[in-house]
């Protein structure tokens, strides 16, 4: 780095979660592990071992990864390869006395512009949602492996005018509480649970009953005026959780991409 040069940024998020560093550590380092509160991921388990991450259908959705540090139960570090190259993320799992871990994430490799900025603001934004559904995994499935559908589209008109339809489809209430119940209509896949929290109106947590046990994301996020990035995420345990995400994923995608 030169004296012109900026020094790279990092972001640096932390959650209390429940469990022993083991359950916590294999929550956060194996491919199923990661896969049940993130993206569909593997993990070579040892240092210098590959990683993949499924973001989604299509080419370019496939993100390679190395993983460059393994000290089990406490330090993980996988590095991005390809588009992701020059970003790290380290994880830290340091146990607590009443029986709970604290998870620190280390996203390392941003750097200075107004480019950076919006990849940082985003990358961060996300993070909260993951590391919140880490907390929802290790709280109601711990040991479990879950199966994630991750259908996600960009829809004309502003972030209140997206998020009233989906609520409408979905029985939310318009400023939803936690406590309250949701149940999908008007022909979309089935979806029903319990609303957890809720962000701005325009981002609701669900504790799924159905298609089976799990956990849901559901979020309305501006562009601009013109556009709304709308998502359904759902993470499903169970026997029959591969078949559903199969069965259901495209549904979803049908009824986002209408």
């Amino acid at each position: 780095m030169t004296e012109d040069q900026p020094p790279a940024r990092s972001i640096e998020l932390s959650v209390e979660v429940p469990g022993t560093p083991e359950e916590v550590w294999a929550a956060v380092a194996t491919g199923p592990g990661i896969s049940s509160w993130y993206v569909p991921t593997t993990v070579e388990e040892r240092e210098g071992g590959a990683t993949t991450s499924v973001f989604g259908p299509g080419e370019g959705m496939t993100v390679p990864g190395k993983v460059t540090a393994w000290e089990p139960p406490h330090r993980v570090v996988f590095a991005g390869e390809g588009a992701d190259a020059g970003f790290a993320f380290e994880w830290l799992v340091e146990a607590r006395d009443n029986g709970s871990c604290v998870v620190r994430l280390i996203n390392s490799g941003f750097g200075s512009g107004d480019d950076w900025d919006a990849q940082y603001d985003a990358m961060e934004q996300g993070w909260g949602l993951f590391l919140r559904n880490l907390q929802l995994h290790l709280e109601h499935f711990p040991g479990k492996a879950g199966h994630a559908m991750l259908p996600t589209a960009t829809w004309p008109g502003n972030q209140q005018a997206a998020w009233e339809t989906i609520a409408a489809d979905l029985g939310i209430p318009p400023n939803p509480a936690p406590g309250q119940r949701i149940r999908s209509r008007n022909g979309m896949p089935p979806l029903d649970g319990t609303i957890l929290d809720s962000e701005r109106g325009f981002r609701a947590s669900v504790l799924l009953e159905s298609p089976l046990p799990g956990t849901a994301f559901i979020a309305a996020e501006g562009i601009g005026e013109e556009a709304t990035g709308v998502s359904v995420w759902l993470y499903l345990y169970g026997d029959d959780a591969a078949d559903v995400v199969a069965r259901d994923e495209p549904l979803w995608r049908a009824w986002l991409e209408r």
